[in-house]
């Protein structure tokens, strides 16, 4: 089987743990160097040591909050060499907070899953993708989520920052048509990481009943389908993958087995 990837240089944000340390996993496995970004920096060195070690390829760490446009121009900017042609954006940082009805949604809850979701993908964007217009080739990645096409109650702002990485996905691809650029979504279900104790704010009971009755599916599904977008041949570009557990049929359908 061909290897597109090996020796590509792939950033990924929110790599610290879930969908994006899966990513840099299954990346490093084909040869790919990686820039890995959080804010949880210790996480990110523990396992840049440990893919250096077991795959042979350059890694660049680097603590983040994409939320921080000046400090995503930096990061870019401040770039080694090796590294300063990115091949792939993994737009993966983003998650939700609460449960609570629009109206009852604490201002700050809002603007951190707005800033985090919407204006952490955009400032990553705007910083990555001009470079890769201009040297006509790159590929950009955005974890979406099944929230993203569907509303479902008690999810109103992470809803609504989900469907504006939608737009944001669908119109990118517009804008780069005329390039060689692939723009990809990938639309997860219920996915069994730290997403749910986020949201219920570290209590982990109310977190594991999410996924209790049926099996869930885990990050690493999700970043098989990362990388296979990842390495189709130039002419094929994924617009958008949902992926659901099989016991999921949209956001608000899902079937439990009873203990």
């Amino acid at each position: 089987m061909i290897n597109r990837l090996e020796g590509k240089n792939i950033l990924i944000t929110g790599a610290s743990a879930g969908i994006g340390q899966a990513c840099a996993l299954l990346f490093a496995q084909q040869g790919a160097n990686l820039i890995l970004t959080a804010r949880r920096v210790e996480r990110l060195r523990e396992l840049a040591t440990s893919l250096q070690k077991e795959y042979d390829i350059e890694v660049y760490v680097k603590g983040l909050d994409v939320r921080d446009g000046s400090s995503v121009e930096s990061l870019i900017s401040n770039l080694p060499d090796s590294f300063k042609n990115i091949d792939v954006l993994v737009n993966n940082a983003g998650l939700v907070l609460g449960v609570e009805k629009a109206h009852e949604t604490p201002g700050d809850d809002v603007d951190v899953m707005l800033d985090t979701n919407v204006k952490g993908v955009l400032n990553m964007i705007r910083t990555v993708v001009p470079d890769m217009v201009a040297k006509g080739q790159g590929h950009v990645i955005n974890i979406s989520s099944i929230a993203g096409h569907e509303a479902y109650p008690g999810g109103s702002i992470y809803c609504a920052s989900k469907h504006a990485v939608d737009a944001l996905t669908k119109s990118l691809r517009m804008d780069v048509v005329s390039t060689p650029l692939r723009v990809t979504a990938i639309s997860p279900g219920l996915v069994d990481t730290e997403f749910s104790l986020v949201r219920f704010k570290g209590d982990s009971k109310k977190a594991e009943a999410v996924y209790q009755g049926l099996e869930a599916l885990v990050a690493e599904d999700i970043a098989e389908a990362v990388v296979f977008a990842a390495s189709r041949p130039p002419h094929v570009q994924i617009a958008d993958m949902i992926i659901f557990p099989t016991q999921q049929a949209a956001a608000t359908i899902v079937h439990r087995e009873s203990n």
